[in-house]
């Protein structure tokens, strides 16, 4: 009878431990990017000035998409690292910003004090960045000329992250092998 009392904690005990066992080496915040490769979801929005603005006029160039917003201590940061892109590369490549979970006057006012080099747009009801699986800001994808998303940054750009993607899309446009 012994050896049964033994057995009862192991039947309960051994799944538990294959299933935390399991679990190791994967990181739990890691969020899934369900659109490498995909075609980049299209929107209209109006800017911070009023303008509307269609993603349909972007086809043919490369695309780096900012989610971002003014409560966002890494996105003032990063907004120095996309405006420095946005300079380098000129009208080669379409940067644009969208405000996150922000208001559009917090935007207007925050932009007085910066540079500011593309259009950045209003997404009031989040709906664009819930197409694009954003989780939290700052997120940014690349999007290539063929409208295709080549890579998402969770965090914030770096100039060599940002400028690798860029290059890659101008060099290899279509995402093949050059």
């Amino acid at each position: 009878m012994n050896w049964k009392r033994a057995l009862i904690p192991a039947v309960f005990i051994i799944p538990l431990l294959i299933l935390v066992g399991s679990r190791f080496g994967s990181d739990p915040h890691a969020v899934p990017f369900v659109l490498g490769g995909a075609e980049a979801p299209a929107f209209n929005l109006q800017s911070l000035d009023g303008q509307g603005f269609s993603t349909a006029a972007l086809r043919g160039k490369p695309v780096v998409l900012n989610f971002w917003s003014t409560w966002c201590v890494p996105c003032k940061t990063e907004h120095d690292v996309l405006q420095m892109g946005a300079s380098r590369y000129g009208d080669r490549v379409q940067f644009l910003g969208v405000v996150y979970q922000d208001s559009s006057e917090a935007a207007k006012e925050y932009l007085t004090k910066r540079l500011n080099r593309y259009p950045q747009l209003i997404d009031p009801e989040a709906q664009v960045a819930i197409e694009y699986g954003v989780a939290g800001v700052p997120e940014s994808f690349f999007i290539d000329p063929t409208g295709k998303v080549r890579h998402k940054e969770i965090g914030p750009v770096t100039p060599g992250l940002l400028f690798a993607k860029v290059d890659d899309m101008l060099t290899n446009p279509t995402g093949g092998t050059p």
